[in-house]
Order: structure tokens, then sequence, then C-alpha cells
């Protein structure tokens, strides 16, 4: 079995070859075999066949579960990518869903068989990199109750990184890779989560004073007039859903008013929605989950870039 080193999710610099996922991460899967060799893919399925390259070496295969819903893809597999980099990998292939070749795609690469992997073919992600004579894999996918991210490494056993789960780390939410930028985030994830609001408890007032999320919103829409966007409350699930649905949409009508009044946005880029404890970013079964899940998001709703 090969050796495993520190740091994927961490934020900042990180020590060679060190890769590790978050606290909330558990190692389901793990399979190691000695002078082997690998078709690492390098391109897309297409014409009935995956373009591979053959690395040869030592090899292990893990899967990874990360306990936490309303995760995407693209939030597992982004600071894995980060990391690649600053351990010297360079990427050779990355693929989306579909632009990967979908089924096709999934079935033609070793997979970890489930329940340790589980890959949606509606939303998974695929990166494969390399550093000298040595290569990994990552294929990256999420379930509504959890994220999932099989890890290949191919090579000489003194120079393929070790992969740990490592408690200092925080563990992985939904917020934790939505990217600081609303413009970016709305571009990338498709919702951006508004820091910084605060209501009085069981009300839909929005408390007085500057919020500066609202200062961003009303500059991205002025930037784009054409664009039309949808505030979305949501809240956690203690009392009925009939009327959290209601509070929901009051507390998202209370943004657009105030943004509206006090930002001058136009008022036909808005629209208040509310959804309830219907989708929730985390478990409601303890408080830190149930603060995640009260909330106001913004989504484009405009088609047209």
């Amino acid at each position: 079995m090969i050796r495993f080193l520190t740091c994927l999710f961490c934020a900042g610099p990180v020590a060679a070859q060190d890769l590790s996922f978050p606290a909330n991460a558990q190692l389901a899967a793990e399979v190691s075999t000695v002078e082997t060799s690998y078709e690492l893919p390098i391109a897309p399925w297409a014409d009935g066949s995956l373009p591979t390259q053959r690395i040869e070496g030592d090899m292990t295969q893990q899967a990874w579960r990360i306990d936490a819903t309303g995760l995407s893809s693209l939030q597992l597999l982004r600071p894995l990518r980060e990391q690649l980099g600053n351990a010297g990998y360079s990427v050779v292939f990355e693929c989306d869903t579909r632009a990967c070749g979908g089924f096709d795609f999934r079935f033609a690469t070793p997979v970890v068989l489930p329940p340790a992997m589980a890959v949606n073919l509606g939303d998974f992600r695929f990166l494969s990199a390399r550093r000298d004579d040595s290569a990994i894999s990552l294929l990256a996918s999420v379930t509504a109750d959890a994220g999932y991210v099989q890890v290949i490494l191919v090579g000489a056993s003194e120079s393929i990184p070790r992969v740990v789960a490592n408690a200092a780390n925080n563990a992985l939410s939904p917020l934790a890779g939505q990217p600081d930028d609303l413009e970016q985030a709305l571009d990338q994830v498709g919702r951006f989560v508004l820091p910084g609001l605060q209501f009085a408890t069981g009300s839909a007032q929005l408390v007085e004073g500057e919020v500066p999320i609202l200062d961003t919103i009303a500059a991205y829409l002025a930037a784009y007039p054409d664009r039309t966007v949808a505030l979305v409350g949501h809240t956690d699930s203690s009392g009925s859903l009939d009327g959290n649905i209601a509070l929901s949409r009051r507390r998202a009508g209370a943004v657009l008013e105030r943004l509206v009044t006090d930002y001058a946005v136009p008022r036909r880029q808005l629209e208040a929605q509310g959804m309830g404890y219907l989708a929730p970013l985390a478990s409601n079964l303890h408080e830190g989950g149930r603060a995640l899940n009260r909330r106001v998001e913004v989504i484009v709703t405009s088609t047209e870039r």
C-alpha cells in the first residue's frame, strides 16, 4: 500500500506531494496493486473508444465519501485540482459529464463499485494529471446524500502523494466551495448564497444597516442590465412547510425591496421566491446544519449571456 500526505481541501500552500480530504470525508474503499498498468484517460469518449495513455507502476485506487448534502461535482474537484498544481502535477485532461462522453466514458474506465463509490450520470467530473512518471486521475460525483471522489494513483511508490482525511481541515459544506466573487459563482455554480443578511427571529424584516453584498448585487445588475435574477429564501425544518415557504418568500421579498428602494435596482430585474425547508444545504439534525439552511440565495434567471 502506498503512503499518503496532507492537504487537498485546506487553504494556502501545501508541502510537495501532500494531498488531503476534509474532516467529513471517509475512505470507503482502497485497493493497491504492485507493478501493474493503468489506461489513463486523456480525451473524451468518441467514435466508440476512449483515448488513453498507459502508465506503469504501483497503483492505488481509492473511493472517498464526503458526508454533506447540496454539493456540486465542481466543488469537489476544484480544490483537488488546485492542490495537484501545487504538488507539481500538470492537468492532461478535464471534462464534465456530457463533455466526457456521459455513460460511455464512465463505463470505459475503472470505477470502484457501489456503495463505496457512486457516480451520478447526470453530474460527474473527471480530471487526469501527470508529473514525471507518475499519474493521478480524479472522478468526482454527487448524490442527494453525499459527495464521492475516486482517486487513482500510479507510478513509483516513492513518487506518489499520500491522501488522507485531515481532522485539522474544515468539514466541506456547500458554502466552502462557493467562489467569493458573485459573478464567478453565478457563472460556475449557478447560485450564490448571500452572506451578512440578518432578520429578526421569526420575522421577515431585514435588519437595518449596510449590507455589503447588496452593493455587489446592485453593481452586477447595473453591469448587466438585460439580466434578471431570482432571490430565493430558504429556512430550516422547524415548523410547518406552508409556514416556512411563506416566511422564506417574505424574506426574499424584503431583500428585493431593499435593493429597489436603497440601491435603485430596477424591479424588472428581480423576483422573490421561497422554498421553505425543501432545499437544505446540510442536515437539519444539528444546529450548524440548520444555520446553513437559513439563507437567501440569488440565481440568474436569464438564459442569454
